[in-house]
């Protein structure tokens, strides 16, 4: 038999969630976030800043991994941090909406962002390959993948700096 103190428990968490399902379904969904930019100069500058800083820290911690300093299980943990800063940068640049005249330095980066995770995410099947001892040429062939997404970010980062208005 159910206590009093055990159905009363229920019944509140019962009624929580209804009453949560349906605030959920009264309040419109049609709501589009947007990032707001006022300094689109200092805010890109802000963002190439973070990106050269998370990139030297994800190339160091490449290395480490590469040489056998660390482990593939604490570099993958390093790259789930990583890329979900990435990830967060880029859902901003789609929600800033900035004039005209800033889009294509805007798009150019956020493209670099694109790739620039692209890499993390191949490096971290490449700690993936290293852990199940696989071959050296699928390992190979992963590092040649890897740096041509490393060099198509940078060519990213070059237009989008070519790109912006003077």
């Amino acid at each position: 038999m159910a206590s009093k103190k055990g159905i009363a428990t229920t019944v509140i968490i019962l009624a929580a969630i209804t009453g949560a399902s349906f605030l959920l379904w009264m309040i419109p969904q049609d709501n589009e976030t947007t990032f707001v930019v006022s300094d689109y100069e200092s805010y890109l500058d802000g963002v190439k800043s973070i990106h050269e800083i998370l990139e030297e820290s994800i190339n160091i911690e490449y290395r480490n991994l590469l040489d056998r300093k660390i482990t593939p299980q604490e570099y993958i943990t390093i790259t789930e941090v990583t890329s979900s800063q990435v990830t967060a940068k880029i859902s901003e640049f789609v929600t800033s909406k900035p004039p005209e005249e800033w889009q294509a330095s805007y798009i150019s980066y956020m493209n670099a962002l694109k790739k620039f995770n692209s890499y993390i995410t191949e490096t971290k099947v490449l700690a993936n390959l290293i852990e199940n001892n696989d071959s050296q040429e699928e390992i190979d062939k992963l590092v040649q993948k890897i740096e041509s997404l490393k060099a198509e970010s940078s060519e990213f980062v070059r237009i989008s700096n070519e790109s912006r208005p003077t």
